[in-house]
This record gives structure tokens, C-alpha cells and sequence, in this order.
């Protein structure tokens, strides 16, 4: 049986159980909260239980890192979303010790990928358009400082809300303790 397989077989005793019901909620946060965080594994349900929050209570975004590359690309975009529709009033920016980002390197990747195929005259088109694709590759050093970094992006960005707090944590993914980075009710003149 396939993955896919497995996963269909399982939602049809899902929907006929009533499986469901317990996830019951809206989609307007509780705590009105919105989270960005990394879609490292062991996240998945440690970064929510380790705040006290359930189902229901914040939106979460994932990406690799808790990272806020570009003011305009997607991930920014979701948080607006989360705050100019979906009610939230505060965001919280938590990265993770041993994140995987932290020893990317675009080397490693471009190995990866023409191990699975992705052509070197693929490569050197996208470098040679102008695409900063190596540095696009490339971890960050420090955690702390790349939550700082996200947390600088969401309060100097041009739509949103001048005053709502962003707060920056890192996550210990093994006990789910907190790191205070950046408390998002003081000034931001410490970022």
C-alpha cells in the first residue's frame, strides 16, 4: 500500500467515525494569535503545547527556519492575512536550537539536488539570470539573531499594523522550553 493509499484508507475511517468533531472551532483565532515557526518534525505539535494552546487558538505558519526572507513573498503575506482578516493582534516569531538552517549551505544543496536530478546547466542559468540563488540556499548562523530578523521585517513592514506586538522566542525542541529573543510589547529600538 502506498503512502497516498494509507492516507485516503485512513480519512474514510476518519469522516465516518466523526473523528472530526474534537477539531471542531472557526477559523478566527481564539487567542488571537498569529505563529510563525519552522516545519521542523518535531515542532508539528511541541511549539503549540509548550505555549498552551490548543486547537482553535492561533493561526501558525511553517517554513524552513521561521524565516522572513523577502517583505513581499508568502510568508508575509499569510501574517497580514492572519491580521487584517482572521483577527489576530499579536504574532510570534519561534525558531529552534538544532535547526537544520543553521548548517544549510547552498553547496550542500545544489549537491542534493543533482543527486535527484536537477540538472548543473539548470543552476547556472538561474545564477547567470540574475537569481541570487546561492545566497536564496543559504542558513543563518544564529538563531537568535535570524528570529530577530523576522521580528524586524514584520514591524518595519509597510502594511502592517504599527503597534501590534511581535514577539521573538526560540524553542528548545527537545523539552519546549522558551528563549526570549524579543519581547514584542517593549520598543522595537533594541532590534
Amino acid at each position: 500500500m502506498t503512502l497516498l493509499e494509507e492516507v485516503l484508507s485512513f480519512n474514510k475511517e476518519f469522516v465516518t467515525n466523526k473523528m472530526y468533531e474534537e477539531f471542531t472551532t472557526d477559523k478566527f483565532p481564539d487567542k488571537r494569535v498569529v505563529i510563525l515557526t519552522c516545519m521542523d518534525t518535531r515542532l508539528v505539535e511541541l511549539v503549540t503545547k509548550a505555549m498552551n494552546f490548543k486547537n482553535g487558538d492561533v493561526k501558525i505558519v511553517r517554513n524552513a527556519g521561521a524565516i522572513i526572507n523577502h517583505p513581499f513573498g508568502s510568508i508575509m503575506r499569510s501574517l497580514l492575512v492572519a491580521v487584517y482578516q482572521l483577527r489576530a493582534d499579536e504574532v510570534l516569531i519561534v525558531g529552534h536550537h538544532d535547526c537544520g538552517m543553521s548548517t544549510l549551505s547552498s553547496d550542500v544543496m545544489f549537491d542534493a539536488m543533482k543527486e535527484r536530478g536537477v540538472k548543473q546547466e539548470t543552476i547556472d542559468t538561474l545564477r547567470h539570470a540574475g537569481i541570487e540563488v546561492d545566497q536564496w540556499l543559504e542558513g543563518f548562523s544564529s538563531v537568535e539573531e535570524s528570529v530577530q530578523h523576522s521580528v524586524h521585517m514584520v514591524k518595519s513592514h509597510p502594511l502592517m499594523v504599527p503597534n501590534i506586538p511581535v514577539h521573538g522566542l526560540v524553542i528548545h525542541p527537545e523539552t519546549g522550553e522558551l528563549d526570549l529573543v524579543v519581547d514584542g510589547y517593549e520598543k522595537e529600538a533594541s532590534l
